[in-house]
């Protein structure tokens, strides 16, 4: 019985001491890491990114393209498990806007977003651009236009709404319909 408590009381302070230990350490993006929803290598796309990690799955983090991507993710009903940390690209600390960096991560809940900039991120979508300095987000700001918020502050439409990006030939999404039409019209031509 003695044996049994002892271990016990082993278990119940090992869960304690899980739970101080803090959220896991950010990740440094390598060229192995691949976007969580578009599976293309981060690398090779501009703007911030973001990493998601989830509790029971240490030091594999969600990659996202864009922090517009990360912080629908969190949004979604269908997301199943429970996040242990959430980071950010600092974009005050980035080389520039096409290589935000590896390692210059900053919290979530601690960013500084600049929305409705009119910057596109990695994927084409309008970007949340967060900053980890005020300063650099009002200077971003100058020149690229945009409000500051912070992360509580970021309305749903602006990450779960979809977006009109523009085709590789030029044309919208709009006129799919339009060129599908066009396109059946030839083949029976």
């Amino acid at each position: 019985m003695r044996g049994f408590l002892a271990c016990l009381c082993l278990v119940a302070l090992a869960a304690c001491q899980e739970d101080t230990a803090g959220p896991p350490p950010a990740v440094t993006m390598t060229s192995s890491a691949v976007g969580h929803f578009c599976q293309m290598n981060m690398l090779e796309h501009p703007g911030p990114k973001a990493q998601v990690h989830l509790k029971g799955l240490p030091g594999a983090p969600l990659f996202f393209s864009q922090v517009r991507d990360a912080i629908a993710y969190l949004r979604m009903p269908e997301q199943s498990h429970e996040i242990a940390a959430v980071y950010v690209s600092d974009m005050g600390q980035a080389p520039s806007w096409d290589f935000p960096g590896p390692d210059n991560w900053i919290t979530a809940d601690s960013a500084h977003y600049v929305l409705e900039s009119g910057r596109v991120g990695g994927m084409g979508a309008p970007e949340l651009v967060p900053f980890a300095d005020t300063d650099a987000a009002r200077d971003f700001i100058n020149r690229h236009g945009g409000r500051l918020v912070a992360l509580n502050e970021i309305p749903d439409d602006a990450v779960l709404a979809p977006v009109q990006t523009a085709t590789p030939d030029g044309a919208d999404d709009g006129d799919f319909a339009e060129r599908l039409r066009a396109l059946s019209k030839e083949r029976t031509n």
